[in-house]
């Protein structure tokens, strides 16, 4: 049956019990973010697709955006959300928003959810046990937008050797205790990089990588580096997905061997790119 999908049940295949031997043990980092978490039900469905491959042996480190929650907060406190190709530009008004909402709200609500599914979680910024050191990513005073100067997963393995699933937020410090907002794409990459991951997946809020933006028919479902390098010299990639497709391509660069973009609000999303040669979205290889 090459249907993976009927109706709402994601059928268990021989190729999908084969592709569950074959990654168990592995190691994934995933990414969730996107309007996909403003949905209650999206994100239950997420966490039950997290912990069937959790259930299945594969390691997963969890980090998440929340960039819906901080526009709602800073529209609050009148403080207008201001974006430079993707990237949330933070300033000094806003930075204290943005730690409280992510590793506060967001994190524990994700730890919660997580730990009421039988999935032991331990909440994270990158602030815990120096797991991500960075700095300004303009180099001025009031920017505080951070870009990572290293990544410590010390941490990390620890949590993952007793059983227990990280779930990391965006957000890191300098040696000087100043706080910067990472963006999130960025911060999976390069955690992904430093365990050398076998897949970095970003669950978010598109098919994957378009030809065309405004069509969906458009998804490319595979494509390496010099692909995605070309789509960007020739204007068909913008906004949002270029940090995404930037952190698929360092993550690749640093020994992961599978990048993953794809589409939060179908059910078995994820369950489809990974357990499926069909897939769901996009992957990127080297």
């Amino acid at each position: 049956m090459s249907n993976r999908i009927i109706g709402n049940r994601f059928y268990i295949s021989p190729e999908v019990i084969s592709s569950i031997k074959a990654y168990s043990g592995a190691t994934f980092v995933i990414k969730y973010g996107g309007s996909v978490m403003k949905d209650e039900l999206l994100q239950y469905n997420m966490i039950q697709d997290i912990s069937l491959l959790s259930s299945c042996g594969i390691q997963i480190i969890l980090v998440h955006g929340g960039g819906y929650a901080i526009n709602q907060w800073l529209e609050k406190l009148d403080i207008q959300p201001v974006f430079n190709n993707g990237v949330r530009v933070t300033d000094r008004d806003s930075i204290e928003v943005v730690e409280m909402v992510l590793s506060a709200s967001v994190n524990k609500h994700l730890v919660l959810e997580l730990n009421n599914n039988h999935i032991p979680a331990v909440g994270l910024s990158g602030k815990d046990a120096n797991l991500i050191k960075a700095s300004s990513l303009s180099g001025m005073d009031d920017d505080y937008t951070g870009k990572i100067d290293c990544v410590d997963p010390s941490i990390l393995r620890i949590l993952l050797s007793n059983g227990l699933m990280p779930v990391v937020s965006s957000i890191a410090s300098d040696s000087s205790g100043n706080t910067y907002n990472v963006n999130a794409d960025t911060v999976a990459s390069y955690i992904a990089g430093s365990i050398s991951a076998d897949k970095y997946i970003l669950m978010t809020d598109t098919p994957g990588v378009l030809k065309d933006s405004s069509n969906p028919k458009t998804l490319i479902r595979n494509l390496n580096i010099s692909q995605v390098n070309t789509l960007k010299a020739e204007g068909l990639i913008s906004g949002g997905m270029i940090p995404k497709l930037d952190s698929c391509i360092y993550a690749l660069v640093h020994n992961v061997q599978q990048a993953h973009i794809i589409d939060g609000r179908l059910r078995y999303s994820l369950l489809s790119e990974i357990l499926t040669s069909e897939g769901s979205g996009s992957t990127i290889v080297k």
